[in-house]
Order: C-alpha cells, then sequence, then structure tokens
C-alpha cells in the first residue's frame, strides 16, 4: 500500500504552519491526519490536501492527572475543521481553570507545537493545538 502522505511529510507540514490531509477521489472526503484508506468509502484513491487550518470547537476536557513529561492541567479539544474532519489537539494560550460550556462553538486556529520523545516513543513529534479566533 502506497502512503499519499508520510508523516514525515505531515510533520514537516505542521513544522512550516501547513495542515496536510488527504482528501479521496472516490467520495470527496477530505481526511485529517492524513490516512491510507479513506474513512467514508474504504477507498485508497486518496490525493493530497492541504486544509486552511480553521475550524469549530465541538468538545474538551481538563487534563488534572497527566502522562509521563506533561504538567497538568492542560486542555485536550476536538474540533470540527472547516473542510469537515475532526481533529484532536490541545487547546492553548488560556487558562485551564477558565474552561467552561461556553468554549463549545467557539471558533478556533490550528497550530502545532513540539512535544519532546519519551520512554515510549522514538523522537521528538509535533502535536496539533487550537486557539481561540478573536472575532
Amino acid at each position: 500500500m502506497e502512503y499519499k502522505i508520510t508523516f514525515k511529510d505531515y510533520q514537516q507540514g505542521l513544522e512550516e504552519g501547513k495542515f496536510i490531509g488527504v482528501k479521496c477521489t472516490s467520495c470527496n472526503e477530505t481526511i485529517f491526519p492524513p490516512a491510507a484508506v479513506c474513512r467514508e468509502c474504504g477507498s485508497t484513491d486518496l490525493a493530497p490536501a492541504e486544509l486552511k487550518g480553521e475550524g469549530t470547537l465541538r468538545t474538551f476536557t481538563v487534563i488534572r492527572v497527566a502522562p509521563e513529561g506533561r504538567r497538568p492541567p492542560y486542555v485536550v479539544a476536538m474540533a470540527e475543521l472547516d473542510e469537515g474532519p475532526w481533529a484532536m489537539g490541545n487547546l492553548i494560550e488560556m487558562n485551564p481553570e477558565d474552561a467552561d460550556m461556553n468554549l463549545i462553538g467557539k471558533r478556533v486556529r490550528l497550530g502545532s507545537h513540539p512535544v519532546k520523545g519519551d520512554t515510549y516513543s522514538s523522537d521528538d513529534i509535533r502535536v496539533i493545538t487550537f486557539t481561540l479566533n478573536a472575532y
């Protein structure tokens, strides 16, 4: 099976401020992060697609007990991207103690930040972040 976008390509895109997914040429579904198979129809006919990096916050949780290498509290959120897929990442630039249900439905902008590898990972990676849009 040939991957249209490799993990290295995806990570490089994040480092450059690009959000690279794939678009299914069979059913037109957009997939982010990229995958080798369409989640909607199962097709492998996928083409690289750059997303604009904006969406709507749909749900979140405040992490109070964190895994190795992370300092709680912090907010993990899921946002529905304007192109359709949902993405998970950390909601940053806000006090986690201020996180309440008023966040649901707010517009967010995607970003990324580096995370150090730990005992269970082989290397440092970039992860998705969200910031609340000012408008």
